[in-house]
C-alpha cells in the first residue's frame, strides 16, 4: 500500500484531490447542488458531502467507477448544455446498474485533475497484483474499524470488526489471536501488526491440508512435487514441467524459493486465487472460436427494449440504456419507433407512460459505442410504427450519423449465397427490419422506385395482441394492419428482413437465408415442444429472434436457455433486469474475448443432423459424470444490514441444459459464518449434452421461517470448466465482482461407461 499512496502524494492531479473541490452534482436541468468532494489519504475513496452545516456525508470506492466520460456525454449533461461548458463537466460511470454520477468543476483546469486522476486510480487499480489487492484488502478492513480515527485498532473495534466480516467468533478465542498479534503489548494494532492479525483471521487451512498432502516436508512443493500435484489433480497433460516453472515465477513471492524453483505456501495459495486457478478456464475467457462462419451458426448477446431502464409501464427511456448493453459486449439492441413532434421520430415503449427519447440521439450513441466491447457486428432491431414521412427522416439519420458504418448492400457488392460471417462483418451494424421485395430484386434494380411499399406489420405489437387476447382480464384488440414503408428505410436493410413464420416446411421450401422471424417465448416454447428438431434445422439455415411476453409488464426475463437449446440466435432479454436469467446470459457470453457471438455446437449447425433437445439421447451422444465437491467459502459478503447479523450460507450447484440435464442440489447450511464456512459437501449430476449446459453456483443466507436470501453466484459454461482445486470468484445480482468472496471446490468431470 505504500507504493500506492506515495504515487499518490507525488502525483499533482491527486494532490489537488486530497485537498478537495466544490463541483456541482446535477441530476436534472432544475436539481443542480453543491457538493465538497475529495479524495482521501486511503486513495480509494471519493468523500463528498453538502456545503451546508450537518455531519452527513456519503463516499464511493474508486474500484467502483467503470469509465469517466468528459463533457456532455450524458442525457443529463446533454440537458444543461447551454448553461455550463462541455470542458467543466465529466461523468462517473458506476458498474453494475447503479446510476451515473454528472458533475460539474467551477474551472476546466478542476474538471480536467478529476478526470486525470480518477482515470489514473482506474489504472493503477487494474494493473495490482495479487498481493497488492490483498493488501488493499487488509488495509480496508483497518479503515472499518478503526472507528475513532487514530491509526490503532483496540480490541472493542476488532470484536465490531468480526461481526462486520460475517465472522461469529467467541470473546476468548478473538482476544487470543488479538494478544498474539500485539507483539508491542500496547494494548492496540498498529499497521503491521494489523495485517498479521489478518493474516491469521485468513488461515486457509483447507488449502494447506491439499499443501501438505503434496509437500515432501510441509514446508514447500518442490518442482517435482508441484509437477505431481499439476498432473493428479489439475489433470495438466502437456508441457507441465514448463508450467509448474511460470507459476513459480509467477506467484511465488520469496526471492530464496523462485531462486531454487520451489513453491511455498503463500505462493500456493496465489496461484490457487489467481485467474489460472479459477474454475473458468483462463484461454477460454480469450477470443477462441471460429469466426468465420455464417451468422446464424452463432448465438448472439441481444437486448429487448434496450432503451428502458426500469419496467415498461412508468419505465425511464434512455440512451445509458444502448450504452450500459453495449459496453457488456451485446451486439442485438432494439428501438421502438415512434411519430416525434417536429417530423423527428422518438423511441418509447409505445401506448405506456414510458419517457420518450429521439431517434436520432439513440443512433450517435450506437455510433459512438457499438464497437468499444467487441468489433463484431451489431443488429439494429427497428420496431417500426413511423408515418413514411418519418421512416425518411429515420433512414436519412442511420445514413449520416453512421455513414460506412451502416451496411446498406450486400458485401463485395456481389449477391451472396449465404449469410456473412462475424469475421466479415466487423465494425459494422446491420438493420433488421420490414424490406420492401427481395434481396435479389434490390440488387436487380427490379424494386419500383415509387415512394413506399406495403408489408404486414407482424411485429412485436401483433405479437404483445396476441398475448393479451390469451388473458381474459385484458378486452384490448388491435387488428394487425397493412403497414406502408418507405423505400429509403427499405433500402437500409440488407441481411435481416424480418418476415412472418407460417410453418417450418413453408420456411423449408420458401424461406431465404437473409429472412429471420421474431418469435415470442409462448411461441418458441410450443414449437419447441411440438416440433424441436425442425426448430434446430432451421435455426441452422437462417437466424431467430425469441422475444419476452408483452404481458412481462416488470420487464422480467424468460429462461434464455430452452431458446438457446433449440439454436435460437436472438434470444432478446431486459439487460436491466437482473436474475438468473441475466446470470445465464453473461454465463454464456462471458467466454470467447466476451465478443457477444458464441458458435453453435457442430451438431445444431449441420443440416443433416438432427438433434432434438426433447430427447437428445436419440442422437447417440455419450454422458459425463459432473462431480464437484464443495470444500469452502471465503469472505461471503454480508446481506442483512443488521447489527450482529452473521448469515448461515448454503452453496446450490444448479445445471441449466436441454431439459433431461436440468439438476439442481445444495450443500448443507452452515450456523453463522459467512466468513471462512467450510462444508466438503459433494454434489453429483450427469450431463448429457455438456457443448450446451452451463453451470450455476449460488450462495444463499439460509432462513427456515422465510425465502434464503441471495448472497453472490457465479455461472459459466460447462465446457469452460477446469478440473482440479478452483477457486469460484463471486459476482452480484448485478453481475458486478464482490472481491475477495469466493469458493474453493474441487471438481471431477469423467465419462460414463
Amino acid at each position: 500500500m505504500a507504493s500506492l499512496r506515495s504515487f499518490c502524494f507525488a502525483d499533482d492531479d491527486l494532490k489537488s484531490m486530497f485537498v478537495g473541490t466544490v463541483m456541482r452534482k446535477i441530476k436534472s436541468r432544475t436539481w443542480k447542488k453543491q457538493r465538497y468532494f475529495r479524495l482521501q489519504e486511503d486513495c480509494m475513496t471519493i468523500w463528498y458531502k453538502s456545503k451546508k452545516a450537518g455531519n452527513t456525508h456519503s463516499t464511493f470506492s474508486v474500484g467502483d467507477v467503470e469509465a469517466v466520460r468528459e463533457g456532455h456525454q450524458s442525457e443529463v449533461l446533454l440537458s444543461i448544455a447551454d448553461e455550463f461548458p462541455p470542458d467543466r463537466c465529466f461523468t462517473l460511470v458506476f458498474r453494475g446498474r447503479r446510476g451515473n454520477l454528472d458533475l460539474v468543476a467551477e474551472s476546466a483546469g478542476e474538471a480536467q485533475s478529476w478526470i486525470k486522476g480518477i482515470r489514473k486510480l482506474i489504472d493503477n487499480l487494474e494493473n495490482m497484483g495479487q498481493r497488492e489487492k490483498l493488501d488493499q484488502w487488509i488495509c480496508d478492513w483497518f479503515k472499518k474499524a478503526d472507528k475513532n480515527r487514530d491509526g490503532q485498532m483496540n480490541f472493542k473495534e476488532v470484536q465490531d470488526l468480526l461481526k462486520m466480516m460475517n465472522v461469529d467468533m467467541n470473546e476468548h478465542h478473538a482476544l487470543r489471536l488479538f494478544t498474539t498479534a500485539d507483539k508491542s503489548q500496547s494494548g492496540t494494532l498498529e499497521d503491521d501488526e494489523f495485517v498479521l492479525f489478518y493474516k491469521m483471521l485468513t488461515q486457509r487451512e483447507d488449502v494447506l491440508r491439499v499443501f501438505q498432502e503434496y509437500s515432501g516436508d510441509g514446508q514447500k512443493l518442490t518442482l517435482q512435487d508441484l509437477k505431481d500435484f499439476l498432473r493428479e489433480e489439475q489433470l495438466r497433460e502437456d508441457g507441465v514441467q514448463q508450467y509448474a516453472l511460470k507459476l513459480i515465477e509467477r506467484y511465488e513471492p520469496s526471492d530464496t524459493a523462485r531462486m531454487l524453483q520451489v513453491m511455498t505456501f503463500d505462493g500456493f495459495l496465489m496461484y490457487l486465487t489467481s485467474p489460472e486457478g479459477s474454475i473458468f478456464n483462463p484461454t477460454m475467457v480469450e477470443l477462441y472460436q471460429d469466426m468465420t462462419q455464417p451468422l446464424c451458426h452463432y448465438f448472439i448477446s441481444s437486448s429487448h427494449n434496450t432503451y428502458l431502464l426500469e419496467d415498461q409501464i412508468r419505465g425511464h427511456s434512455s440512451v445509458e440504456g444502448y450504452i450500459r448493453a453495449l459496453k457488456r459486449g451485446c451486439r442485438c439492441v432494439e428501438v421502438d419507433c415512434w411519430d416525434g413532434p417536429n417530423e423527428e421520430p422518438i423511441v418509447y415503449h409505445g401506448h405506456t407512460f414510458t419517457s420518450k427519447i429521439f431517434f436520432k440521439d439513440v443512433v450517435t450513441v450506437l455510433g459512438n459505442y457499438a464497437f468499444k466491447a467487441s468489433q463484431y457486428p451489431v443488429i439494429l432491431s427497428i420496431e417500426n410504427h413511423c408515418s413514411v414521412e418519418q421512416q425518411k427522416v429515420m433512414a436519412q439519420h442511420l445514413t449520416q450519423i453512421l455513414g460506412d458504418k451502416l451496411l446498406k448492400t450486400p458485401l463485395h457488392g456481389k449477391f451472396p449465397i449465404g449469410l456473412p460471417s462475424p469475421e466479415d462483418l466487423k465494425g459494422k451494424i446491420l438493420l433488421k427490419g420490414k424490406k420492401i421485395g427481395g434481396l435479389e430484386d434490390s440488387m436487380n434494380g427490379v424494386v419500383d422506385d415509387s415512394l413506399m411499399g406495403e408489408v404486414s406489420d407482424e411485429e412485436e405489437t401483433a405479437e404483445f395482441n396476441d398475448d393479451h387476447h390469451r388473458n381474459d382480464s385484458i378486452r384490448h384488440r388491435v387488428k394487425k394492419s397493412k403497414q406502408s414503408l418507405s423505400k429509403e428505410l427499405s433500402d437500409c436493410v440488407v441481411y435481416c428482413k424480418s418476415v412472418h413464420f407460417s410453418s417450418f416446411k413453408h420456411s423449408q421450401i420458401h424461406s431465404k437465408f437473409y429472412e429471420i422471424s421474431s418469435f415470442t417465448e409462448s411461441k418458441a416454447r410450443k414449437h419447441i415442444r411440438e416440433a424441436g428438431a425442425e426448430f434446430v434445422l432451421h435455426n441452422a439455415r437462417q437466424l431467430s429472434r425469441v422475444y419476452p411476453s408483452g404481458l412481462r409488464t416488470d420487464s422480467s426475463n424468460f429462461n434464455p436457455q430452452d431458446m438457446w437449446n433449440a439454436g435460437c440466435q436472438i434470444v432478446a432479454l431486459n439487460f436491466q433486469t437482473a436474475g438468473v436469467e441475466m446470470d445465464l446470459n453473461d454465463g454464456l457470453f462471458c467466454q470467447n474475448g466476451h465478443c457477444g457471438y458464441v458458435l453453435k455446437p457442430a451438431f445444431m449447425r449441420n443440416i443433416d443432423e438432427r438433434f432434438d433437445p426433447e430427447n437428445p439421447q436419440n442422437g447417440g451422444y455419450k454422458p459425463l459424470s459432473l462431480s464437484i465437491q464443495v470444500i469452502s467459502g471465503q469472505q461471503l459478503p454480508k446481506v442483512n444490514i443488521k447489527e450482529g447479523s452473521i448469515i448461515d450460507p448454503l452453496v446450490r450447484v444448479e445445471i441449466h441444459g436441454v431439459p433431461l440435464d436440468q439438476a439442481k442440489q445444495e450443500t448443507r447450511y452452515i450456523d453463522n459464518n459467512g466468513f471462512n464456512p467450510v462444508w466438503y459437501d459433494t454434489l453429483q449430476f450427469t450431463i448429457h449434452v455438456p457443448e450446451l449446459a452451463l453451470v450455476r453456483f449460488v450462495v444463499e443466507d439460509y432462513d427456515k421461517t422465510s425465502k434464503n436470501d441471495f448472497v453472490g453466484q457465479f455461472t459459466l459454461p460447462f465446457t469452460c470448466i477446469q478440473p482440479g482445486y478452483r477457486h469460484i470468484h463471486l459476482l452480484s445480482k448485478d453481475g458486478t465482482s464482490i472481491p475477495p468472496s469466493s469458493l474453493f471446490v474441487h471438481v471431477r468431470i469423467t465419462k460414463l461407461t
